[in-house]
């Protein structure tokens, strides 16, 4: 086994400072170390550890001091990406074939930085990928060019006027036999591809979708285009291509979102991302998937791993604020019992069918995670107090940088749809033809119980029974099947009442399909959490906390839904409700002495999180007064002083005036 700490020039996991918060860490009922051993594996750790060592060391990636100017700060975002490349952490072979390490790189630089993690990821993963999967080896010269940095590419798919509705993009592309190329053009500036990551400075190709004709004016559908917007030379945009930023944003201002136009824009027909559908060069339009909506499917399938890795993004922001605002709270002392004795802020309470399947999942997580990351940050930021507003400490800057990850690849409300339809087709089939409701990944099979579950209901008698996360699991299987009941009803009332499939299913929405997607994905990660912790191998010094955090999850994800439980009938009386929110606090006070060290398991080290108030040894108003220090530059007299008291009549001459 790799070396954890001691008696080792460089350890897997080197111990932490000592200082105020080696108290808390001594009252946890585990050994760090061993869950973060057991959680990751060592060879994970391995890699992460080396990432985050060449960013400390690397002086390019020194934190500066104060704000940078959007310029600059872009510009030096660029230079990081580019230095990413050169430390190779990932051979070309691992993107295709080691996802989890590429997520765990992607994570690595978000952790650091979300401008330098997205701009990588775009280039890589969206526009790499998008090339590699919806094209052919005709293609796969672009490869190695986005690889060294000879190209740079982003992913042009949504329009001033268009976003979620991807069908109804303006974009045209029609081809030219006589020549042999296919016109991409922007009939008016509401189909201007628009919020495009890397396109506003950098970007030297765009894979660009617009909707494919062949001669005689028959329009084939969206289709994604190979085009070149810029010389890499020089970065000036190419002929007919009008192209821009689109100015600061409210997060990740590294990142150069931006704006294209194409006038008359030719390019050849072999950069047509032919892997669904190609046009031969007289211009006739050739597939091999004869319907429709395959086809549609097929051309965005980059956007499942993107809509993955977005979930992942938004689980490891919410990661580094509840390792800023645990550490502050385990430090931080307020009143107390007696006059005397303060308390530390966290002694208080208030603290195919398988692409179909992942592609249900994906439309679900992406919403679940960065509602859940989105409402954590808050919390953690309201948590430290008028501290927690200070920028320095780095909370709002998360809070802002994951407001995005709720409506980029997707609107999260219409993602949700996509993942009610999986599960409303599925009952469908069942119904009309006595299919066997199951999948790949085993998700869904609990449905084929279906009739069954909905006659279950609560049966426990007291905190204690809910304190395994079995019990809020067996009520999640009632809740889903629930809802799926109640959906399919309120679809075929408004079917029946005359409204189309669009209004009948845009009317079931909000109280029926939406809920259920989000209880579909909260049960699914409710059973994963608990069958990994549950499984054998786990070691016996782990499985009593990580039981507690697998039922606390799930209750607490439960307790949201309790007003549906009571209206389905499973839940009856008030003391149902009052186990769920008494077992809550119970897990919560047997938690509390871990919490310290459940955040040594996740924190990145001191130089990622950048964050005074938390940093590993505790010393919180030592380092916030440090950094505040270097903030303000105190000995320094403001810029602004000397034009002032040259003119110290002013507040008299005001007088006068007045």
């Amino acid at each position: 086994m790799a070396p954890l700490g001691e008696g080792s020039d460089d350890p897997l996991l080197p111990d932490l400072p000592r200082g105020p918060l080696h108290a808390a860490r001594a009252r946890a009922s585990f050994p760090w170390k061993e869950l973060a051993l057991f959680w990751e594996g060592p060879d994970m750790l391995r890699f992460k550890k080396n990432i985050f060592s060449a960013l400390e060391n690397d002086p390019l990636f020194a934190h500066p001091p104060g704000s940078l100017s959007l310029e600059k700060y872009r510009e030096l975002n660029f230079l990081r990406c580019k230095r990413v490349f050169e430390y190779d952490f990932l051979r070309v072979e691992d993107f295709l074939g080691s996802p989890q390490r590429v997520l765990a790189l992607i994570q690595c630089l978000g952790m650091y930085d979300w401008s330098l993690a997205t701009k990588f990821f775009l280039h890589t993963l969206t526009f790499g990928s998008a090339i590699y999967n919806s094209g052919s080896e005709r293609h796969f010269k672009y490869l190695p060019k986005i690889f060294n940095m000879e190209i740079f590419g982003c992913f042009a798919l949504t329009e001033v006027s268009h976003g979620s509705n991807t069908k109804a993009m303006r974009t045209t592309a029609h081809y030219d036999p006589t020549t042999e190329e296919i016109i991409i053009h922007s009939p008016d500036f509401e189909a201007a591809k628009f919020w495009v990551g890397n396109m506003g400075k950098t970007a030297t190709h765009a894979v660009v979708f617009a909707q494919l004709y062949t001669p005689g004016g028959q329009c084939h559908g969206l289709h994604p285009f190979v085009v070149q917007i810029r010389d890499p030379k020089t970065l000036l945009p190419m002929p007919g291509v009008m192209v821009g930023d689109i100015g600061k944003k409210l997060g990740q201002n590294g990142l150069d979102n931006g704006f294209a136009m194409f006038h008359k824009v030719r390019i050849p027909r072999q950069d047509l991302l032919n892997r669904s559908g190609d046009i031969t060069p007289e211009g006739t339009y050739v597939t091999h998937v004869k319907d429709a909506r395959q086809h549609f499917s097929d051309s965005l399938r980059s956007l499942s791993s993107g809509r993955v890795a977005i979930a992942g993004m938004s689980v490891v922001n919410l990661k580094l604020a509840v390792s800023i605002a645990l550490r502050f709270s385990a430090t931080r002392r307020q009143f107390g019992p007696t006059d005397e004795e303060e308390a530390p802020v966290l002694e208080y309470p208030t603290q195919a069918e398988l692409g179909r399947e992942i592609h249900a999942l994906a439309s679900a997580g992406k919403p679940l995670a960065s509602w859940t990351a989105q409402r954590g940050i808050q919390e953690c930021r309201e948590a430290c107090g008028g501290h927690g507003y200070l920028a320095m400490n780095r909370l709002g800057d998360l809070r802002d940088d994951n407001d995005p990850n709720c409506t980029y690849e997707g609107d999260n409300n219409v993602l949700l749809q996509q993942t009610s339809n999986y599960l409303l087709g599925l009952l469908v089939r069942r119904d009309q033809g006595g299919a066997r409701i199951e999948s790949p990944l085993k998700t869904v099979d609990f449905l084929e119980a279906y009739p069954n579950i909905l006659g279950h209901r609560f049966e426990g008698c007291s905190p204690e029974d809910c304190l395994n996360s079995s019990v809020p699991l067996a009520a999640y299987e009632w809740l889903v099947c629930y809802l799926l009941r109640e959906s399919y009803q309120k679809l075929n009332q408004e079917k029946q009442s005359g409204s189309n499939d669009f209004e009948a299913r845009n009317n079931c929405q909000v109280y029926c399909c939406r809920p259920l997607a989000l209880a579909f994905l909260e049960l699914t990660v409710v059973r994963r959490f608990h069958e990994h912790v549950h499984q054998p191998h786990v070691p016996p010094s782990l499985r009593a906390v990580l039981g507690r955090l697998s039922a606390l999850y799930a209750l607490w994800s439960l307790n949201q839904h309790t007003a549906l439980l009571y209206r389905g009938g499973y839940f009856s009386g008030e003391q149902a409700g009052k186990m769920v929110e008494n077992a809550i606090l119970a897990l919560c006070a047997q938690l509390k002495d871990d919490a310290a060290a459940l955040v040594d398991v996740i924190a990145p080290p001191d130089f990622i999180l950048d964050s005074p108030i938390g940093r590993a040894d505790g010393e919180l108003y030592k380092n916030l007064w440090s950094a505040v220090l270097q903030e303000s530059k105190v000995l320094e007299r403001a810029s602004w002083w000397s034009e002032f008291s040259a003119n110290k009549p002013v507040i008299g001459s005001l007088k006068s005036k007045l």
